[in-house]
């Protein structure tokens, strides 16, 4: 079967449009506001945990063409189902809400004054009715709502560029390139990875994006992937350069929340860049990015507890009902109350979803259950000293993780998880040949 280049385009935006929401336009310009001149140590950094690994996510749903239960089934069945709870009630309770607190704050209060609990309300009754129609998500996604998104994106940060002197303060970092990756863990993108790309799978089956062989279907997503994933590059490095071009010209508030400042540089770059006018594009931008991945993390989150309970089109509906509920409840909170919550869960979450994605995009022989079983343990093992260091710190932990390289960064996990990778893989492969 011949791909398509309107499936193709259609699929790559509209996965591009998934993944991008309020933290991934929020966060990027007040880390290069703050990384100066080590803006691109930051940005490599970022790109990481922010693209390579979302797009290995992807390239690894591409593989597997099941749900998000077969990224961990080789560690065992239970463990994939407490896995995938853990996930979807994450991706219900934390981002998508913070999507209708950015929206809130940043589109729709500055400009009508409205309270949260209104602005929640709609927004979750417009969310709900697209993931209701979830056959039309992707089209309409791809088709329109992301070409607008890319095209004010490119416009904000192009003549901003050239607006500019191209002078950066100094960095605000002792270690740039960790920032950049554990910043990237605040775009929630390696979840979205593993969410997203189930609805993805599942969108590719209807009759208007109908590709039903395994291998078109797989060469579709992968080249769709990595397209979403340049944009993501091109776009995250226009914003962390844009905000660190500007840390000399624009001042922000330090005694402000994180995300008032974030929300702050952003409409300052955007007025800069574009005039009064930059205001509105900038609430248009937010609110669209927003509830085009609030849709992506519902229907995922339905799709996964329908195909659960017997495919099951009542549990989706309700499904898709209680999150947009729980949504509307959390997303009255202040955005930076949402991320301060989301950190310990994510130092936590988060390695074990990398592992996964890493593991499933390895030949068979280097991912054998034994190899799964030894290095997800491992990698929980170590992340725990990170979580009780965020919530309960001491010098006794301190005095503990200091033997742990990277522990000072939060990435103790990183050099156990790739030793005992290493020494399981041996051990595997020695087995085999004795046998």
């Amino acid at each position: 079967m011949t791909i398509q280049r309107k499936e193709l385009l259609i699929t790559s935006f509209g996965m591009f449009s998934l993944f991008f929401g309020a933290g991934n336009l929020l966060i990027p310009p007040l880390l290069g506001y703050n990384a100066g001149d080590d803006w691109f140590w930051v940005t490599i950094g970022f790109m990481i945990t922010a693209v390579v690994i979302p797009i290995l996510g992807i390239l690894a749903h591409a593989r597997l063409q099941g749900t998000l239960f077969d990224f961990g089934k080789k560690v065992s069945p239970t463990f994939s189902l407490i896995y995938c709870i853990l996930i979807y009630v994450i991706a219900v309770a934390i981002p998508s809400p913070r999507t209708a607190a950015a929206t809130h704050e940043i589109a729709i209060f500055p400009a009508f004054g409205t309270s949260s609990t209104l602005t929640s309300a709609i927004y979750f009754a417009l969310v709900l009715l697209f993931v209701l129609n979830r056959s039309k998500i992707l089209g309409l996604i791809g088709k329109f709502l992301t070409p607008f998104i890319v095209l004010m994106l490119l416009a904000v940060i192009g003549i901003g560029l050239f607006s500019t002197a191209f002078n950066t303060g100094g960095s605000q970092f002792k270690t740039p390139f960790s920032k950049g990756v554990l910043e990237g863990y605040q775009t929630f993108d390696a979840i979205g990875a593993v969410v997203v790309g189930a609805v993805i799978i599942v969108s590719l089956n209807f009759k208007n994006m109908a590709v039903e062989i395994y291998s078109s279907k797989r060469t579709l997503i992968r080249k769709s992937g990595f397209i979403a994933g340049l944009s993501l590059f091109v776009i995250y490095a226009g914003l962390i350069s844009v905000g660190a071009y500007y840390s000399s010209e624009i001042n922000i508030n330090a005694e402000l929340s994180s995300d008032m400042q974030r929300a702050n540089l952003l409409r300052d770059i955007s007025i800069s860049a574009l005039g009064d006018f930059g205001n509105t594009v900038l609430s248009i931008l937010i609110s669209l990015a927003c509830f085009t991945t609030a849709i992506g993390i519902i229907a995922g989150t339905a799709d996964y507890f329908k195909g659960l309970l017997n495919n099951s089109q009542t549990v989706y509906i309700v499904t898709a009902i209680l999150a947009s509920v729980l949504g509307f409840a959390i997303g009255q909170l202040d955005f930076n109350s949402i991320i301060v919550v989301a950190i310990p869960v994510l130092l936590f979450i988060y390695p074990i979803t990398i592992i996964l994605i890493l593991l499933n995009v390895l030949p068979e022989k280097m991912a054998s259950p034994l190899v799964f079983r030894t290095v997800v343990f491992i990698t929980i093992l170590f992340s725990i000293p990170d979580v009780i260091g965020f919530i309960s710190p001491s010098e006794t932990l301190r005095s503990i993780t200091s033997y742990i390289p990277f522990s000072s960064q939060s990435l103790g996990w990183v050099l156990p998880a790739f030793l005992v990778f290493i020494i399981s893989v041996g051990i595997e492969l020695k087995m085999k040949k004795s046998i």
